[in-house]
């Protein structure tokens, strides 16, 4: 049983009343939104935190910052951004079709430095563009 994009005061009321409590809450994550109070409170509850669009729906490939990050790793945007939530504990689901970037995607053994996780970690918000009036992709 999983649940889509609850904050932690959503999964707070479920939890008081379920019967058998969410195992995962896909949510948007990735670097310049990292939601940590949410993602603490589900590992303290044993749920999942999956992580939809770990690339910012494109918007990291943009980014000076992130490039820079990923040439000081010597790898892909997209690898850096996966890795990067994955050592939050969370479970990324990237979204592509081309093969080769899928095959790309998964090779993301190598780790960040816990200085280089938080630099981005604090990364400022990506922006969504014209996206930014849906609810989930605004903050609100």
């Amino acid at each position: 049983i999983g649940v889509s994009n609850f904050l932690q005061d959503d999964l707070e009321n479920l939890l008081v009343d379920c019967e058998i409590k969410p195992m995962v809450n896909q949510v948007l994550l990735h670097i310049g939104n990292t939601p940590s109070k949410l993602i603490d409170f589900c590992k303290k509850n044993n749920i999942l935190v999956q992580a939809h669009s770990p690339i910012a729906h494109g918007k990291a490939m943009n980014n000076k910052q992130i490039k820079q990050m990923a040439s000081k790793y010597d790898v892909s945007i997209p690898q850096l951004c996966i890795r990067y939530v994955i050592q939050l504990g969370a479970l990324p689901i990237p979204k592509t079709s081309n093969p080769d970037h899928m095959k790309s995607n998964a090779n993301v053994d190598f780790e960040i430095s816990s200085e280089d996780m938080l630099a981005l970690t604090n990364i400022k918000p990506l922006g969504y563009g014209l996206l930014k009036v849906f609810p989930v992709y605004s903050g609100k």
